[in-house]
This record gives C-alpha cells, structure tokens and sequence, in this order.
C-alpha cells in the first residue's frame, strides 16, 4: 500500500536522492508549494474517484523528491496523505507502516538483533482491515491514515477471492491484508507494476457494480493477535481460503537466503505484482500496541526501479559529422542497474522542442538495450523554466571542412570519424587525440595532419614521445588505405557496400558518372543520387580532393 506517510516513502533513488538543489529560498518554496499541490490533486484523484494519473513508480519517486526538497529548505515534510473523506472508521488494531531498507547491508543490520523471521512477497495493491465476528465477515477497511479508513465493507463482499464466512481461530479475528489485481504468469522484471494498485482502488471507490471485482485477490500478511506459532497461524489461514499466505512464507534464515528469494520473485512468474520483498518477525507485540510508523518487527527491501526520476541539470547541444544537431540533457546523476548515469540523448532539436525539456525538470531514465540510458518521460517540469538556444541551422553535410571558430564541433566530430573503424581505422587516437594535435598545430582541413612530422608529433603535449612516434607510424601506414576507405572519410553519402558495387575506383571515375549512373546502384534512389552529385559538385570536397591528388593518395 502507498500513499501515506511521506516519511516513510523516502525510496532509494541512486545518487540523486541525497543531492539538494542550488535554489534561492523562494523558489525553493515556489516549486515546493507547486509540486505539493500537484500530489494533492493526484491523491485527490486516486482516493476519491479511484483513478491513478500518474503510474505508482512515478508517484512514489516524485513524493520522494518533494520530501527531499522540503528537508533541504528547512520545512516539514507534509505528514497525512490521504485526503478526509466522509464515514471513516476506526481500524481495530492500527496498520503500522513498513520501514523500508535500502540494501543488503542495512537488512542485515536489522535482522541481526531479531529472531523467528520470515519473508514475504511485497504484493503490490492496496491495504485493507477484515474483521471477523461469529465467523462472518464484519468489515472491510481501507488503510487510510493507519488509525482510520473508509468503510469498503460492501465492495468487499463482492470479491470471490475473499472468504466470507471462517471458523475456528479465525471466526473472531483481525486480518491485514492485500487486496491485489490477479494476474496469470505475472512476472515483475518484465512487466513491471502496470499500476495494479491503482486499478484496485479505483475498483473499490466506484459504487457501480463491476465485474472486475472478480480480478482482485487477497494476500494476508498480519494477524494481529493471532498463533505465535508462524506455521500454525499459515495452516489455519489456509483452511479458511486464504492459501497464498502459506504459499509464499518462507523461513528467512539469512540475508542471503532474503536475497535469493527477493531475486526469485523478481524474475519467475507470479500471480500478483510486487515490489519487493518484506522480512517480519514473528514475535509481534499485542495489536493494541500497534502504531503508525511503530512496526518496528517489520521491514522491506525493495527493487531498485526499473526506471529512475532524475533532474535535468542543463541542456547541451553537439553538431555530428553530418551537420546534424543533436540535444544531451545533463542530469544529476542516478544508479541505473548499478550503472552511473548523467546523460540521456533527446535526439534532434524538432524532438527536445516537442519534449519541451528545461534545465529543472524532473525526467525518467532507464537503460535501453546495450545499456544506452533512453528518456521515458517528461514527469515534472519546474516552475522557473529556461530554455537555451540551439544552435543556427548553419551546418550541413557540405559543411566545416575547414577549422574556423564556428566549425569545431562539427570539424572534431569529423576528424573522430575519419580516424574511426568506419573511417580510416586510425589506431590510438580518438576525439581528445585530436583536440590535442589540433591545439599544439593548427591544422588547416581534415586531413592536413598527414603533413604532420615526426618531430611535429612526439613534441604534441598531453603526447609522450613513444606515442607520438606510433601515431606518426600510423599516419605513414594510412596513405596505403583503399581508395574506397579514403571517399567514406571525407563524408561520400554511400556505403562501402554500394561503392564495391561502382566497380573500376578513383576520382576520375566517380566524375564520370551522372545522377542516372548512379541512381541506378542498388539501393541508391533519385533523392541519394542527388546528394551524391552536389556532394562531387561541392567546392570545398574538389580542393580537397586535388590535395589528397598532391599526397599521392591511391585513386586520386
């Protein structure tokens, strides 16, 4: 169950959760006070109408980040979650909460100085109270503020999955429990919450009759009161219809035991979704001394999700090899599937512009395949919103040849491409490498380092003298490349595999040919035949082209 205590949600967020805006007091109470009344109208939304607008992954970091904020300002964090709402009752015994651990090492810690424990799935769904009396069900509960919840008695009563009539120890008893969205072969790594708490709740709010009653189940994890025998109290939990509990309580002998058992439920399939896992005592204190944020016999240790909420720190532009702009935000950073991350790619401008992504705003990342960090979506943005400039729409595939002030970045990026395993396969130099060559010579275009020296070359600083003299080796070495390798360098819109289909190569030849010739290449329609007739056309690659003639480049 969520949504409650906001001191009890501080969920582990990798680096960030511990990091404190550089703000100004004021705004710091600006955002502060815009953020809160945007949990509110969601809590609003979630308990009162029994829809969810945001998933619970997101709700849950985002009232984290605003506990944060709050404690890195000097206020309070705002304590009651759920708003008042009409024919709240009393809850018998109180529901206490669940302390969250955030490793392996503070699990430990706690069970050390606890014994009799046993671990449970962290079924994901929403709280309830069931009272039984003469063997009947009495009540149903939600959870509330802990001391007080709604009456969902008749709800209830409509759920299969919750027995309404039980004997023996249990004709007179108090249970806590989940009421959860059923799911078949459920399995959380994959799959993800897919916001089944929100889905039962909304469930339970709406007074029409629903047929999706039929798809709640119901996880007990508490009885209050009940056998201080752990397998006595399962078996008769089990012969009244509440069979999941024994089914998933297990003997927690160790931590690393806890570990394997939370990466199973993680990864193999279930019938309920969970967030993590929770380890409790069996040697509980009486119900009547049950308290909000007081159930210090249990705990919880929960995933690392899936996807984290990060803050945008800046908003970064880099112009590729081709001209093309493409926009990085800079993030605070976060743990990713222990990965450390601080940038996501937000593609081209058009996309940052459609994103409407500012320094300030608060984004979610995962890891895509390979472990690139992709952007999930845009869940926050900031009151005080600035936005920087892009670049102007000067550079294109024709363009920055040639060093000039204006041109680095596209001239860098395609120095690095050239020496690349696409380009001229240059072995021991990358961008930094030429950044340092280009700041000690000052090269003219992109390919005047050829006329660099050996002497030239091992004096370059930030290069030692062994390295200076391999890349000379290697620049020697590079004038033997194929013709082929050469015209992909200098930026030819084609692939190798479509110039080996050319047949006879050199400079001469590629003149030769006409937008038709070409066009009639495989894979090479009229819009790529005539991208390659301008790029032939173009000036600045004819100079070049008679430069690397003078070099006695083969095929020029």
């Amino acid at each position: 169950m969520w949504r409650w205590i906001s001191g009890l949600m501080l969920f582990w967020c990798g680096y960030s959760a511990a990091v404190c805006p550089v703000w100004s007091q004021a705004k710091a109470e600006k955002e502060i006070a815009t953020l809160s009344a945007q949990i509110k109208r969601w809590d609003d939304a979630y308990w009162k109408q029994g829809s969810g607008e945001v998933s619970d992954d997101v709700y849950d970091q985002l009232n984290a980040r605003l506990t944060q904020w709050q404690r890195c300002f000097g206020g309070e964090p705002s304590g009651e979650k759920q708003p008042a709402l009409i024919g709240r009752v009393k809850h018998p015994v109180a529901h206490t909460g669940v302390h969250k651990v955030a490793s392996k090492v503070e699990l430990s810690q706690w069970m050390r100085a606890r014994r009799n424990l046993w671990m449970q799935p962290k079924v994901d769904g929403v709280a309830v109270t069931l009272v039984y009396r003469d063997g009947k069900l009495a009540q149903a509960i939600s959870r509330g503020d802990g001391l007080k919840g709604e009456d969902w008695t008749a709800r209830v009563r409509l759920i299969p999955s919750v027995p309404q009539n039980v004997s023996g120890t249990l004709a007179n008893s108090v249970l806590q429990g989940e009421l959860f969205w059923l799911r078949e072969n459920h399995v959380q790594q994959q799959m993800g919450g897919m916001n089944a708490r929100a889905k039962v709740a909304g469930a339970l709010m709406r007074q029409k009759e629903s047929t999706v009653l039929s798809q709640i189940g119901i996880f007990i994890w508490a009885w209050p009161d009940g056998p201080k025998d752990m397998l006595a109290a399962l078996s008769a939990l089990s012969n009244v219809g509440f069979s999941l509990t024994a089914r998933y309580t297990f003997p927690a002998a160790s931590v690393e035991a806890v570990e394997k058992q939370r990466s199973v439920w993680q990864t193999t399939a279930l019938p309920f979704a969970t967030d993590g896992i929770v380890v409790r005592s069996g040697e509980e204190p009486e119900g009547e001394r049950w308290l909000p944020g007081e159930g210090s016999w249990v705990v919880a240790w929960k995933y690392t999700p899936v996807a984290q909420l990060a803050a945008v720190k800046d908003i970064q532009f880099a112009v590729g090899r081709t001209g093309r702009v493409s926009v990085v935000a800079v993030l605070d950073p976060v743990l990713l599937d222990d990965k450390r991350v601080q940038r996501v790619s937000l593609g081209s401008v058009g996309r940052w512009q459609q994103l409407d992504i500012a320094p300030g705003d608060q984004v979610l990342v995962s890891l895509a395949g390979q472990g690139i960090p992709r952007l999930d979506q845009v869940v926050w943005r900031g009151v005080d919103r600035q936005k920087p400039q892009p670049p102007t729409s000067q550079y294109h595939s024709l363009s920055c040849f040639y060093a000039s002030p204006e041109c680095m970045e596209q001239f860098f990026a395609r120095l690095t491409w050239i020496g690349s395993k696409q380009g001229l396969d240059i072995d021991g130099i990358g961008e930094s490498g030429w950044r340092a060559l280009w700041d000690a010579h000052h090269f003219e275009h992109i390919f005047s380092w050829l006329r660099l020296t050996q002497a030239q070359l091992q004096a370059t600083p930030g290069f030692s003298s062994t390295r200076g003299l391999a890349l000379w080796h290697q620049f020697n070495l590079v004038r033997q490349k194929p013709f082929i390798r050469w015209v992909v360098a200098m930026g030819v819109p084609l692939t190798k595999t479509t110039l080996n289909a050319f047949g006879a190569m050199s400079w001469h030849a590629m003149n030769q040919r006409s937008a038709a010739d070409w066009q009639a290449l495989p894979g090479t329609g009229k819009e790529k035949a005539r991208q390659i007739m301008n790029w032939l056309n173009s000036p600045q690659v004819d100079v070049l082209s008679k430069w690397l003639a003078e070099e006695h480049i083969n095929g020029f």
